[in-house]
């Protein structure tokens, strides 16, 4: 029987926050994720690091919590963090109370908002709405979730952590009210295993009211799915918010060059993660408020993710529900040693982390001090590391290649790109991934599905949206015969419907001509009848 101090239940930000916590504090840990990490809400959402503005009229402590760790997160995850700063935007139909209101709770929770005239911001943004009245400069940012899910768990791997992905959690083992062990089930496999433990640590997200349950617990976590559309266009260069009270479709954040519009908010089960052209249509009408010429902008894709908003009051839902986090010790219910952490924002996953290991550290007698804030998650490439980066990679994938895959593998692509030239060439022209990239990360463990190279990589994140980068990158996992690549129908079919389902919702225009040109290929040309969805 497998053996460690603590259990951590879940592989979003928070679970991996809670693992580097606990690894750098010397604690035994392992992680279990019952999909691929970042799968669920860390990977379904706008990109936005708070400032904290968003929150600063109805909730303060939350507020404060975004503009602390925002100042952490831009240090300690430099390599995930484009500092793009954000711009507060009042349009005519907002009140001008809210501003004034907006103002106050701003600097009462250390937020700084420079109020600017309206000829600069039309200077910073130029395709801002001009029918935009006022305007104030805050220290927001964009986040690349999936990369800075990878950099921490990398950094509780330094210091001895362990995860397992597509491990999931069929039973919680109680004896005489102490929690002695979890029981999980691999799901590739199917095999069962015992994990034997001294504390269970949940961070389940949208889920968590279900792992309590295997306890027989209740903890009152309601789901709040939002839908979000990116743009294959850089709209704005910094993020773009309404000034107005917390609604639908009011944040704009750039990635690269990629915008995203959210978000929607709707209760849901934890695991919706549909989208509807409905919804679609009543978001582009209220971002038309900031941007005018929206209608013009060519549509990437469209996604949807759940937020495990938590509350004391079982009728609070959606906006009503607070974006703070709560942690749960579960002795007060009767099982010791069992905590659940809920709600919160992925902007404040560190101090979460921080504030429930402090808790489990405490109970189990140890009494180190959290360095979470003091070390970067991955250290920066040496000068001859980039330097050999750079002779091989293509313009500036070298960058790209570094912050995605951290100096160790970057290091073996390096490696295999030196041994065999070939490995140089790309598989996906949109995103600058390599053959080598591709197959290094094929090669790892937590790989079972091209879908799972995508999430590391960026394959298929691009303009075509998999329609060139999918036969590539079959045909390089097939290559290499790796063991979950025999079927290489079904590789396909899994890759092509986790873009098409983001497609389907905005077929008209230039999507619906692409999608054809993708049809063409994998239905008329590769003749792959199995891959209904596309049709």
């Amino acid at each position: 029987m497998l053996k460690t101090t603590v259990v951590v239940i879940g592989g979003g930000v928070t679970g991996v926050g809670i693992l580097r916590d606990l690894s750098m504090r010397g604690i035994k840990a392992i992680l279990v994720e019952r999909d691929d990490l970042g799968y669920w809400t860390s990977s379904r959402f706008h990109g936005l690091l708070h400032s904290g503005g968003r929150y600063a009229v109805k909730d303060k402590e939350a507020a404060r919590e975004c503009i602390e760790e925002n100042t952490i997160l831009r240090r300690i995850g430099r390599h995930c963090v484009e500092a793009t700063e954000s711009i507060f935007v009042r349009a005519p139909e907002d009140s001008e109370e809210y501003e004034q209101e907006w103002v106050k709770s701003c600097k009462e929770c250390g937020i700084s908002a420079i109020p600017i005239t309206m000829d600069e911001a039309f200077r910073l943004e130029p395709n801002l709405s001009r029918k935009i009245v006022s305007a104030y400069r805050c220290p927001g940012a964009a986040v690349d979730g999936f990369r800075l899910l990878w950099q921490t768990v990398a950094s509780a791997q330094r210091y001895g952590g362990q995860f397992r992905t597509y491990t999931e959690v069929i039973g919680i083992e109680v004896e005489n009210g102490l929690v002695c062990g979890v029981k999980v089930r691999d799901r590739w496999t199917g095999q069962e295993e015992n994990i034997a433990c001294d504390f269970v640590i949940s961070a389940a997200g949208s889920f968590a009211g279900e792992v309590a349950h295997m306890a027989g617990l209740t903890v009152n976590v309601k789901p709040s799915k939002g839908t979000l559309i990116a743009f294959n266009h850089r709209l704005c260069q910094r993020v773009i918010h309404r000034l107005h009270k917390s609604s639908d479709a009011d944040i704009f954040v750039p990635h690269g060059s990629i915008t995203i519009l959210g978000t929607s908010s709707i209760d849901s089960a934890p695991d919706d993660t549909s989208t509807e052209t409905a919804e679609v249509e009543a978001m582009l009408k209220i971002g038309q408020v900031t941007f005018e010429d929206i209608y013009d902008y060519r549509i990437l894709r469209v996604f949807a993710g759940t937020r495990p908003l938590y509350s004391a009051d079982p009728n609070a839902k959606g906006r009503n529900a607070s974006r703070g986090f709560v942690t749960l010790d579960h002795a007060h219910d009767g099982i010791k040693h069992f905590m659940s952490v809920c709600g919160g924002k992925f902007t404040t996953y560190r101090l979460m982390a921080e504030k429930v290991v402090d808790i489990v550290a405490g109970q189990l007698g140890v009494n180190e001090k959290c360095r979470t804030a003091e070390e970067d998650l991955v250290p920066d490439p040496t000068p001859e590391l980039m330097g050999r980066a750079k002779r091989l990679f293509p313009s500036y994938g070298a960058e790209l290649a570094a912050s995605r895959l951290g100096n160790e593998k970057l290091e073996r692509v390096l490696e295999r790109m030196e041994k065999s030239p070939e490995e140089k060439e790309l598989v996906c022209e949109c995103e600058n991934v390599t053959l080598a990239e591709v197959e290094e990360i094929a090669s790892e463990p937590t790989s079972h599905t091209v879908s799972d190279i995508r999430r590391r990589t960026r394959l298929g994140m691009g303009t075509c949206q998999g329609t060139f980068c999918a036969y590539r990158s079959v045909g390089a996992v097939d290559r290499k015969g790796v063991p979950w690549a025999k079927d290489t129908v079904e590789l396909f079919k899994e890759f092509l419907e986790t873009r098409w389902k983001g497609i389907r919702p905005v077929l008209w225009g230039n999507m619906l001509r692409d999608t054809e040109l993708t049809r063409a290929i994998y239905d008329a040309a590769l003749n792959l009848t199995g891959v209904e969805e596309i049709k």
